[in-house]
């Protein structure tokens, strides 16, 4: 099977939130338009995307699964999703219509949909952004030199209080990701809900995109670390003995983590635009008798009303949701990085279709999304009336 890509359907704009507001999710799918000629069309697009989705839902990691899922559906089953026939797709036409849609589109479709889903957070959205290569859909260039194996690039926007998923956006490579968190940060309404927060790594703390978010109407939370020498050093010299250090302890897992944070007023030569404050981050972990000390730096925008050393530290800690409830979820529980998903939009696709499940279960409330799996995965009717009630 060949792994070029395949040509995709010209952007399609975005249909507004307030639009999908009132829509149920297989509306939202059904907006996605379909690359295909009319003619010899056998089943219809919202189905095929629908059946995915549910066998998604129910553990399916490929394509091939996919198409063994759906092929142990009832007629009944399959017209609920919205196909009339009364055998299901192959695996070829699974493969051949995700890896053409307009992932981009669909991306910024059920990102839409799951943001008038969520919630906030003492009365703001709080939104963490991150990147993740999709190593195992690299392809090789015509060379065929390990140098020039690439991979997809995506990033995504997590909900902090739900773990939804609410947008992701691809990259030819990691390098490129500054400039693309700017363009997905760009189709979210950052003045609702009171203003959004938006929680970024070391890689992102950058004056273009602090004036980017700041002037969209919310507020951002950067880490410094030592990728950035002199501005690392900088804060490191600031006054902080001279300043009181709340701190909270949690023990699980093996582990007694403690964490202490110090804020003062951001001082003048902090030149991201609006910024406020700047925390001292220290993390002791001790696990197994070993101990470890992580110190970071975090400059944010939200003064010290809207942001006390307690919120920043809850905003700072639910950062790294998206690693632990998103990444490593499709990393560990759907082996995305092993998946041979390569042609086309294909991969971009199906890591869209895992970011919707692991998004709906957490809607439901869901904490253990393996578990939330095989629970879906005994009965076919229980994922098809989750997308369904969506």
């Amino acid at each position: 099977m060949s792994s070029s890509p395949m040509s995709a359907v010209p952007a399609q704009p975005t249909p507004s939130t307030r639009q999908i507001e009132f829509a149920g999710l297989m509306e939202v799918l059904a907006q996605v338009p379909d690359p295909r000629h009319r003619r010899g069309v056998r089943h219809s697009l919202v189905g095929i995307v629908a059946v995915a989705l549910c066998a998604v839902l129910a553990g399916s990691r490929s394509f091939a699964a996919i198409a063994q899922w759906a092929g142990e559906l009832s007629g009944e089953d399959l017209a609920r999703l919205g196909l009339i026939r009364a055998s299901a797709p192959e695996e070829t036409t699974f493969r051949r219509l995700l890896s053409r849609l307009d992932a981009g589109l669909l991306d910024r479709l059920i990102g839409a949909f799951m943001w008038t889903r969520t919630t906030v957070i003492g009365g703001r959205r709080v939104i963490a952004i991150d990147g993740k290569t999709v190593r195992g859909a690299r392809t090789v260039t015509p060379d065929g030199s390990a140098n020039n194996m690439t991979a997809p690039h995506l990033v995504a926007a997590l909900d902090h209080a739900t773990g939804a998923v609410l947008g992701q956006l691809a990259t030819a490579a990691k390098s490129n990701e500054i400039p693309s968190v700017r363009t997905l940060l760009a189709s979210f309404d950052l003045s609702a809900d009171g203003g959004a927060v938006v929680s970024v790594d070391a890689m992102h703390t950058q004056t273009d995109t602090a004036t980017a978010i700041t002037a969209a109407g919310g507020d951002y939370v950067f880490t410094v670390k030592a990728n950035q020498p002199k501005l690392y050093a900088a804060c490191k010299n600031l006054p902080w003995r001279d300043v009181p250090a709340h701190a909270s302890v949690q023990v699980g897992h093996g582990r007694r983590a403690h964490r202490a944070i110090k804020v003062l007023a951001a001082p003048a030569w902090i030149t991201f635009a609006g910024a406020a404050q700047v925390a001292q981050v220290r993390r002791t972990t001790t696990r197994a008798g070993r101990k470890s000390v992580e110190v970071v730096y975090v400059i944010t925008s939200a003064d010290h009303r809207a942001a006390p050393p307690s919120v920043l530290a809850a905003w700072i800690q639910g950062h790294w949701g998206i690693e632990n409830r998103a990444h490593w979820v499709r990393d560990v529980t759907f082996d995305e990085d092993r998946s041979r998903v390569r042609t086309g939009n294909g991969p971009q696709t199906m890591a869209t279709l895992r970011n919707t499940a692991i998004s709906l279960l957490r809607l439901t409330g869901a904490t253990n999304i393996a578990a939330a799996l095989r629970h879906h995965a005994a009965s076919p009717d229980r994922p098809i009336k989750l997308l369904l009630a969506s």
